[in-house]
């Protein structure tokens, strides 16, 4: 089998997207693919024609066409189960077999044909393997974003806490009636303390207004990393210098990528004293009923900048009735801890560690109970003819709590499109590559406990499992608080900063 090329077009022979697979002129497979529509004759059932010098081999798709063009003496019997597998590609990148949709969507479809034909010849590959081979992640690339995100966030506190340091000396300089020291620049003379600190608050200030994130810069020197991201340098490329030749390109916005679109959060405005509260839930529901399992992990990290804060203890208010299990750290007086619901050190002379990040106090909950279920998830799937009618219904149990950006993603069958909306809280989006649905809902909390979504599909009751959840809270699940700092000398108030978080290690509806 030689495959020329594979192209979809209209009924009226205009070529939407096409692949070729030899060396071909534009012209030549424009003139192919213009005398096709005159060739088929529409009183016969046929799946193929030929002409003195090819063969065509197409498929109907609504109001398109997809075409292989082949040599006469190629498999015809191959042609066909090459046909069938280009047809079946076609709907797992576009939700809807039109024009536009095929433009938008060209260079994902023609990443997916160089998947299943390599120079003329046919790949042994399927429809998962291709899926798998377009969409490669790279762990490594994921890593070096997180790493660089982490490190901006500490450059930006690191800038507020010289500015406050500026701006302390400046006040203090002009209380006791001091000329504020200098700063030298090159070849310029020295520039007032207070108006460097004014200059750096303000650009601190700039940069903490919402921004899209940059791209990670390429670190400098050889990487042995694999390079899975390249392609789209290429693209880039590529379409570069067809807009530089006068060709018009349909652009897509925002589809490869959604994590550069993410906006940064502002850091969070800490004090000397610094508290991570961190719950992570991990959760396992029957389809028909029954919490099989959830497992709840807690812990308070105490952080500590200034010296003269390191011999403190921290008041904790648990207000917890589920039977939640505590652990204090073993250098934590566990007696004062029982008594009076402090978190001292056993030593009160010695002192926590200085700007590291320490763990005091852990707790776990592992219960069967429905009851402690915080979002309940019903998927209802039935069989209607052909197709399945899927109704899904949320409800919040648990109303002290405020879930954000809530995604419920559901499985969907391969290879029979997208599925049809009916009705829908909140919003939805349709990844055809990994065949998933996700239900994106931007809050829940008392005043928006329970919503649902319908929709209609091929395939079976079975295909829709398993549901997976995933949220994030600013609000713990076990209501276990740090109230009150104070010092261990004196029993003084120490001003302090708590950051909250509760989110979802896993959350699956079997």
């Amino acid at each position: 089998m030689v495959l020329l090329a594979a192209a979809v077009c209209t009924k009226a022979g205009k070529a939407i997207v096409s692949r070729q697979f030899v060396e071909m002129t534009r012209t030549r497979i424009e003139g192919l693919l213009a005398a096709f529509p005159k060739l088929m004759n529409t009183g016969k059932q046929h799946t193929f024609v030929e002409t003195e010098s090819v063969r065509y081999v197409y498929q109907p798709m609504e109001k398109l066409y997809m075409v292989l063009i082949t040599t006469k003496n190629s498999n015809i019997l191959e042609d066909l189960e090459t046909l069938r597998l280009f047809s079946r590609v076609i709907p797992e990148y576009c939700r809807a077999l039109e024009e536009n949709e095929i433009s938008e969507h060209c260079f994902d479809l023609i990443f997916a044909f160089d998947e299943i034909v390599a120079l003329g010849y046919r790949e042994n590959v399927n429809l998962a393997q291709i899926r798998t081979f377009t969409e490669m992640d790279s762990h490594e690339e994921k890593v070096f974003r997180a790493v660089r995100e982490t490190q901006e966030r500490e450059a930006k506190a690191e800038m507020r806490r010289k500015a406050k340091e500026l701006q302390q000396a400046r006040r203090d300089a002009e209380r006791q009636g001091k000329k504020a020291p200098g700063f030298g620049g090159f070849g310029s003379s020295a520039v007032s303390g207070g108006t460097t600190a004014a200059m750096i608050t303000e650009t601190i200030i700039e940069t903490e207004k919402p921004k899209v994130a940059p791209a990670p810069s390429r670190p400098s020197g050889p990487s042995k990393a694999l390079k899975l991201g390249a392609k789209g340098k290429e693209v880039d490329n590529f379409v570069d210098k067809l807009k530089s030749e006068g060709e018009n390109i349909m652009t897509s916005v925002g589809k490869r990528s959604t994590e550069a679109a993410k906006v940064l959060a502002p850091p969070i405005n800490m004090e000397s004293v610094h508290m991570k509260i961190e719950e992570k839930i991990s959760l396992t529901c029957g389809r028909d009923g029954g919490l099989q399992n959830m497992e709840l992990h807690g812990m308070i990290m105490l952080h500590i900048s200034d010296e003269k804060f390191a011999r403190i203890r921290l008041h904790v208010e648990n207000e917890d009735k589920r039977g939640v299990q505590l652990q204090t750290h073993p250098n934590v007086d566990k007696k004062l801890f029982t008594a009076e619901s402090q978190i001292g050190l056993k030593n009160p002379e010695k002192s926590f560690p200085i700007n590291s990040d320490v763990g005091v106090l852990k707790w776990r909950l592992q219960t069967t109970e429905e009851s402690f279920i915080p979002l309940t998830i019903n998927c209802w799937p039935s069989e209607s003819g052909n197709s399945c009618d899927v109704n899904i219904e949320y409800e919040l149990q648990e109303e002290s709590l405020e879930l954000n950006d809530v995604i419920i993603t559901i499985p969907l069958p391969s290879g029979v499109g997208a599925p049809v909306i009916g009705e829908i809280d909140g919003e939805y989006r349709h990844d055809s590559r990994r065949n998933l649905l996700e239900w994106c809902l931007p809050v829940i909390d008392a005043k928006n406990k329970s919503g649902s979504l319908e929709f209609s599909i091929a395939g079976q009751p079975n295909d829709f499992f398993p549901v997976q959840v995933s949220f994030i809270s600013k609000k713990n699940y076990c209501n276990i608080q740090v109230t009150k700092v104070t010092q261990v000398d004196g029993n003084s108030p120490v001003r302090f900063s708590t950051e909250t978080t509760f989110v979802v290690d896993k959350y699956e509806i079997l």
